[in-house]
């Protein structure tokens, strides 16, 4: 069967599950967007690096084969690719994962959402200096990622081996420091640029490292202090985010059809071991409330 015919016969069963999803839940505001038909152009802002650029480089071959234009922009922010495509510069972004996304809507009354998930990007505590978070000493310094999306994963990673408190009721994404109620070796938090932390390893005691930059640092389960369990891991899963018109349009089912290929799965199955999740079979729309009480 050829690609084509693998991406529209895809593109039909995306179809009816969207109408689902849209009627269940009010996350594209209950509508659905008109859909230009006339628009076979797709502009995408997308990270520079591996698990985002492959995967976008097979969808946009896959794309092309079916009739459509497709630019990508590769950059190495975090700020500009929401704002490039809630400003209509770009259909959509692939950088970032759902609590991220969530943080961001908020702290710049964006509407952003999440089309699908692409890869979980679970994370732990590394260090190449200790067996366990009990042998860390008093004063141990811990790198933290700086932005708020991520920096209360190690903080509550900590709190539940009982080495620090933090503040009641206060989620994960919006812990950091100043939840820090009890530290009682007294540990010396250090933040900095996610995408730097593994440089950083070295010059610390411990570090919270999203598992795909422990790999790409030579990193295994034998340096891993303490892990995300599943059920945490879930608003930390890297989604294609764009602007709620998108959701259900031919463009946006196009979008994660190509995304979603087995093409797209071989190559992550050959990613340092297939290490990085699919959750493929689930939709951010549903797991929402997951990403805003996390």
């Amino acid at each position: 069967m050829s690609r084509n015919r693998i991406l529209t016969r895809t593109l039909a069963g995306l179809a009816v599950l969207a109408v689902t999803t849209l009627t269940g839940c009010g996350l594209a505001g209950g509508g659905s967007a008109d859909d230009n038909a006339d628009d076979k152009s797709i502009k995408l802002i997308v990270t520079e690096s591996a698990p985002y650029q492959e995967p976008t480089k097979i969808a946009q071959g896959l794309l092309e084969a079916d009739g459509w234009d497709v630019s990508v922009t590769y950059v190495t922010d975090i700020v500009q690719p929401n704002l490039a495509v809630a400003e209509g510069e770009y259909d959509a972004n692939f950088f970032q994962h759902g609590a991220y996304l969530q943080q961001f809507n908020t702290d710049k009354n964006l509407d952003l959402v999440g089309l699908f998930y692409e890869y979980g990007s679970p994370g732990g505590i590394y260090s190449t200096e200790y067996g366990s978070l009990e042998e860390l000493p008093d004063g141990a310094e811990i790198a933290l990622p700086v932005d708020p999306a991520n920096n209360g994963r190690a903080l509550f990673l900590l709190r539940d081996a009982g080495l620090i408190e933090l503040e009641d009721g206060v989620d994960v994404i919006h812990a950091s420091q100043a939840s820090i109620t009890k530290n009682p070796h007294d540990f010396q938090f250090v933040e900095v640029d996610q995408q730097s932390l593994k440089q950083t390893l070295p010059d610390v005691d411990a570090a919270f490292l999203f598992v795909r930059l422990a790999a790409e640092s030579g990193l295994t389960d034998e340096n891993i202090l303490a892990f995300e369990e599943d059920a945490d891991q879930i608003p930390f899963r890297c989604v294609v985010a764009a602007n709620p018109e998108l959701v259900g349009t031919e463009k946006g089912l196009a979008l994660q059809a190509a995304y979603q290929s087995p093409e797209v799965a071989q190559w992550y199955a050959g990613y340092i071991g297939g290490i990085l999740p699919l959750p493929w079979d689930e939709n951010p729309t549903e797991q929402l409330p997951l990403w805003l009480n996390s």
